[in-house]
């Protein structure tokens, strides 16, 4: 379900941004953070109140616990969740809040010098097929009925080191922080029937993986792990098969 913001959404996440941005990065240089700016400005766009934040439940800390929800903001690494999900989820409803990079610009940061280069645009547009490549690492919680997602499309500002291994420094290099600027969308999945809205209307009446990749423009690696949540969801259903290929389609 795509929630639909209004001004005042923006304009709250535009404070949070310059809350955390503006004022702590003013006075202490970028980078100086006690952790990664999307996920600060997350939290206090999604819960002002700092009461709210770093809540202990059990033997893990919740990022955000309000009237009796937790919310747990992932900018990548599905993985280190389990543990959380297993001991959060026996009580309580999780949100599993995941920021997806739409427009991205990218600023290199010379090391020696401190230097910045000028931003420039990244071809790649983020969309919400990218969050299927980390929801197959927690894939065993998937249908659990307590566990909703909430993907956020954000404009971001990436900042990366000059530490790579090219000439130029930049391929294999080190992100260093992603910086958010403005709010795009916001899609909530509450249950694996909203999942249906995460296969692509462009696909025919039965589909491949291959032809899957075409449509999300994902990678292979990508596009396969997508077609295993929908079918694991069975969202999808394998029909058949085309040479080595099996066949899809949807399941609703």
């Amino acid at each position: 379900m795509n929630l639909k913001l209004t001004r005042e959404d923006k304009e709250v996440f535009q404070r949070a941004c310059q809350e955390i941005v503006g004022k702590e990065r003013e006075r202490l240089g970028i980078g100086t953070l006690s952790e990664k700016t999307m996920h600060a400005v997350l939290k206090k766009y999604l819960v002002p109140d700092e009461t709210c934040h770093e809540i202990k439940c059990g033997r893990y800390v919740a990022d955000i616990l309000v009237e009796g929800e937790i919310m747990e903001i992932q900018t990548a690494g599905f993985n280190r969740l389990r543990g959380k999900l297993e001991e959060f989820l026996k009580e309580k409803e999780v949100t599993v809040v995941y920021p997806i990079p739409h427009i991205k610009w990218l600023i290199w940061i010379d090391e020696q010098t401190g230097e910045f280069t000028k931003k420039r645009r990244s071809t790649k547009v983020g969309s919400y097929y990218d969050a299927f490549f980390e929801l197959y690492k927690i894939k065993m919680f998937l249908n659990h009925p307590n566990l909703h997602f909430r993907l956020i499309l954000v404009d971001v500002e990436e900042y990366r080191l000059l530490n790579g291994y090219s000439k130029d420094r930049k391929k294999g290099s080190t992100r260093f922080d992603r910086v958010p600027v403005e709010l795009v969308e916001d899609k909530f999945l509450n249950s694996k029937v909203d999942f249906k809205e995460l296969v692509p209307n462009d696909l025919g009446e039965t589909f491949t993986t291959k032809m899957f990749q075409k449509v999300t423009k994902l990678s292979p690696q990508k596009a396969g792990a997508a077609v295993n949540v929908l079918a694991y969801l069975g969202v999808i259903v394998q029909v058949g098969k085309e040479k080595n290929a099996y066949v899809y389609r949807r399941n609703f």
